[in-house]
Order: structure tokens, then sequence, then C-alpha cells
């Protein structure tokens, strides 16, 4: 058993201890798991709609291109130089003001003397269109001759602070914007390029500009255009869209470069602070330190569901150590069962050799003595045959009970079923069983009705088991030698009772009386014969036949055994 108990523990309790302990060291990481994995899909929405804005602007691109040729084909290119601006605003709504460059940097549309926007322009990028470096931002196409350009360098704060950061931005400070500027001159910018963006602050306010190089061109100028912002920024309102299964818990909202909603996918949706979304995306050079923001309309929400799975998977946890702890628990009981059944076998292995060397001993002896001549009396000649009668019943007795069990047991037990009177069968049994009682000096009672007991029985099973009864009743006398076979029917329902007034049966064995091997007075030590099947073979005939045998303890002492029967009357 010991040994059986630590294979046990190295091969299960150990192992199953080891798992449970590293997955409770994982719960403590699993609501941030969780957490970020939720933030991971958050930051995917944010990171979509960016894209989509950066393919609207280059939509209104490819659409400012094609505006620009459309103009070519019906205007003369030296007469649009001069009249671009009045042309193509007439012609889109998105342009502010419309520009052309010559390549020598001379600024050719609009003229200095037009309308103010125009004057403005003018004003604000004479000098960068000709020749001076100023900060920008611009998104450049990358060709051979543009692949030599410097990438902004210069460190600048983004317009917001996510709470919550993915990705390989994880571990960098949140504060600090991938978008920056860098002086450069136009010519710069363009290198040989067909088109591109440019963004400008002025005055704080963000200025984007879209150039176009047509080809075939006579002139080499380049076309360009300086967007209406308000108008423009107005089609993205329709891209602010989230997928009908987030749309409960987020909103994702478009930010100007002073974190200012410009569109939300929730229109009744107010954040505390517009600073702080729970994940942003930032645009690019075309809308520098404009941002997508996603925004948690309960943030405790994720919270409380990171903590259901916490709580689920350490409940689950729970679930498999209790489950492991019960198995055990049924394994060490299984085993206790077997051990003690092994030690039954042994017992009964024992107890039968001494049942068979008892009577055979007697049968020797008394037989010798009779075969010798070495008993003249007659009387004790007749006692000593009636001794060798009773030990050889009580040997085939011994010897039919297991063999009995072992067919029982291999399912290999046939009965003769066939109606049957119950109580004929106690009296014939009783009377063939009486001379061996009374000769022990046993007082046997036997109370049964007038009319028959029908039952549907095999005669010689249903007279086996009564013996059996009987037998126990009369090893267990413990001095007060009576005992008494009653029968009676009882709402359809043939009872045979078997009461003695022995030892009686020790409190908690009422049903393990009924094992195979069990004996609820230990045989060798208490002297009492029995092999420990005579119960159990009484009950499983009993069975067989749609009945039972059941105990009853008497008020007076000793024990009542029960024989229930289907009754055919």
């Amino acid at each position: 058993m010991k040994k059986l108990a630590w294979i046990l523990i190295v091969a299960v309790v150990a192992p199953s201890l080891i798992l449970g302990a590293l997955a409770i060291r994982s719960l403590r990481d699993q609501r941030f798991v969780l957490e970020r994995q939720q933030s991971a899909v958050y930051q995917g929405v944010a990171d979509s709609f960016a894209k989509r804005i950066n393919s609207k602007l280059e939509e209104k691109q490819l659409e400012f291109g094609e505006k620009v040729q459309a103009l070519l084909a019906r205007t003369d290119e030296t007469q649009l130089a001069t009249t671009f601006d009045e042309a193509l605003c007439a012609d889109w709504p998105l342009a502010e003001v419309g520009f052309v460059i010559s390549p020598g940097g001379q600024v050719l549309s609009p003229s200095l003397f037009s309308r103010p926007e125009a004057r403005q322009f003018r004003l604000d990028n004479d000098r960068f269109f000709c020749c001076d470096s100023v900060e920008v931002y611009w998104t450049p196409v990358l060709t051979a001759a543009s692949t030599n350009s410097s990438p902004p360098t210069k460190t600048e704060q983004r317009s917001v602070a996510p709470t919550c950061v993915i990705g390989p931005n994880i571990g960098t400070n949140q504060a600090v914007s991938k978008v920056a500027s860098a002086p450069a001159e136009f010519v710069q910018l363009m290198g040989s390029a067909k088109e591109g963006v440019v963004a400008r602050f002025l005055r704080d306010q963000l200025k984007l500009m879209l150039w176009y190089k047509p080809t075939p061109s006579k002139m080499d100028s380049v076309y360009g255009v300086q967007l209406n912002l308000p108008k423009f920024i107005g089609e993205f309102r329709a891209l602010a869209k989230v997928e009908p299964a987030f749309a409960q818990d987020i909103v994702v909202a478009f930010l100007d470069d002073a974190a200012r909603p410009i569109a939300l996918s929730d229109t009744n949706y107010a954040a505390p602070n517009w600073k702080r979304p729970f994940v942003a995306s930032e645009v690019g050079e075309a809308l520098p330190h404009w941002e997508v923001g996603v925004y948690l309309k309960n943030p405790a929400k994720m919270g409380h569901s990171a903590k259901l799975a916490t709580i689920a998977l350490a409940s689950l946890i729970s679930g498999l150590f209790v489950v492991i702890a019960i198995g055990c628990w049924f394994v060490i009981r299984c085993l206790r069962k077997e051990l003690d059944l092994a030690q039954q076998k042994t017992d009964f292995v024992s107890n039968v050799s001494h049942e068979l060397k008892t009577p055979l001993t007697s049968i020797r002896m008394f037989s010798e003595l009779l075969a010798n001549g070495h008993v003249d009396d007659a009387e004790k000649r007749r006692s000593y045959s009636n001794i060798i009668t009773a030990e050889t019943a009580r040997l085939s007795r011994l010897i039919n009970n297991v063999l009995d069990f072992a067919r029982i047991s291999h399912g290999e037990k046939k009965y003769n079923f066939q109606q049957c009177d119950a109580a004929d069968v106690v009296r014939s049994t009783v009377e063939s069983y009486r001379p061996n009682l009374e000769s022990k000096g046993f007082t046997v009672k036997v109370q049964l009705p007038q009319q028959p007991l029908m039952v549907n029985a095999d005669r010689d099973a249903l007279a086996q088991v009564l013996v059996n009864l009987i037998s126990n009743a009369e090893k267990y006398s413990n001095g007060t030698k009576e005992i008494e076979i009653d029968g009676a029917r009882s709402n359809g329902t043939v009872r045979i009772e078997v009461l003695d007034r022995g030892t009686g049966i020790p409190v908690g064995s009422e049903e393990k009386i009924f094992e195979q091997f069990y004996r609820a007075h230990e045989s060798l030590s208490s002297g009492i014969q029995g092999s420990g099947l005579g119960l159990t073979l009484a009950r499983q005939i009993a069975r067989a036949h749609g009945g039972d045998v059941v105990f009853h303890r008497r008020e007076t002492g000793g024990s009542c055994f029960v024989i229930e029967l289907k009754s055919n009357n």
C-alpha cells in the first residue's frame, strides 16, 4: 500500500501540484494579457481608420491630377498658367488657392493682386517656392532621385497621450510623435517625382498643398493647390464608422492637431478628456499631429471582463484540482478496497481450508473406528454414522457454495424457474435440517400459513438460500439456541423470515455482511466456521429471482434475515 501510494504521489500528485502552481502564477498576468489582446484589437481599428484617411488623401491627389489634365486639355498651357487659380477654384470645390510654379521657382499663378486668399498665399509661400528652406512636412515619392532626401528628424510632441500603447511603440515615450518637420526647399521636395503632398503650419494653422507635374508639358511648370481644409476634412466624417460588434464598446474620433474632435463614429459621445484616448494612431506627414483616437464608452467594462475571465480561469484550475483530488481519493479507495479484497481472499482460503479439514478429519476418524470394528455399542455406531452424515452434508454445502459463487461470478449459473409453494420448500428444508439442529440442542419453530405461498422460483436454489440462513443462525447462536422460521404474504410479496437469538451484526456492518468474503466476526480468531460466501450467495440468488434478502436487527437481541419474493397468488 505504501509503495503504491508513493507511486501515486510521484506520478500524479506531484506533477499536478507543479502544474497548478504554474497555472496560479500565470493568473497574475492573465488580466494584463487579456487587456493587451483587447487593446491590440482596438489599436487595429484606429490604424485601419488612419489608413482610410490616407487613402482618401491619395484619391484627392489623383483627382487633382485629373483636374489639371482636364484644364490643360481645354485651355492653352500658357494661358492656363496665369488663370489656373480662378479656373481650378471654379471647377473643384476643395480648392482654396490654385498655383503654378515655373521651373525657376517663379509663381505664375495666382496674381499677387487678386483675391485676399491668393494674396495671403503668395506672401506665405513665394520665398519657399523660390529659394528659402522652411519647416515643412512632406510625403516624398521614393524614386531614384528622391531616395537621397533626408527624412524628418526633428523630435516633436504628439497632440494626444494614449493610455495604452500596443506593438513596437511599447516601452517608448508616448508623448513623442513619429511625424516630425525639417527645413527644406520646394525644389528639394519635388526631386524627380511627379506629384506629392506638403504640409506647413502657418500662424498655428495647418496648410495642406498638393502638387502635380503634367506630362507632357511645354512649360515644364508645377501645378498645385492649397486645399480648403474644412471641406476636405468634412469628407472624412463618412469614414468614421466602426463595426457593429464594437459599436457598443468604443468610439472612434478623428482629432486635429489640437486634439479637437473633427469626426466621430458616435456623435452623442463626449470624452472627459479628448487628449487621453485609450489607443491612438497618427495619420502621417500629410496631416501632421492629426490622430485617430479610440475611446472606451465604459472604461471599467474591459477590466471587469478581464476580471471575469481571470475568475473563470481560476475556477477552472480549482475545479481541476478538485477533480484530481477526487480522482486520487478514488484511486486510493480502490487500492484500499483491492487490498482488503486480497486480504479477504487470503482469509477465505484459510477459512475454506479450515472448514474442509474439520469435517474431513471427523469423517476419517469416525469411519476408521467403524471400519476397524472398535465400536461394539449399537448406539455409538448410530451416533458416529449421524456425525459422518452431518459432516458430509456440511462439506457438500461448503463445496456447493464455492462452486455456485464461481458460476454466478462468471454468469454461468442457470435456474429452473417454475411454479412452486415457498411454504412447502421451507417445511421440507427445515425438516431435513431439524435432526442436526436438535442434536445440538436447538429449538426450531416454524410458523407458516395453511394456504400455499406460490412463487416462480428454482426450488433447489430457494432451498439453498434458506439453508445458508439457517446455517448462519446455527453458527452465531451465542449460547441461546433458538431459531424461528416464519412465512407470510404481504402486499403481493412472499416474506420468509429466519430469526435467531445470536450475537447479532455489529453496527455499521448491516450491508457489508452481503459482500463477498466479508465476515462480521473474524473466523479463525472467533472460532466460528464459515467462508464468507453464504449471505453473498443468498442475496444474489434472491435478486436473480426478482426479490432480495435483507437484514433487520431484533429489538430483543439477535438477527432477522428476510427472503422477499414476488407472489404469484
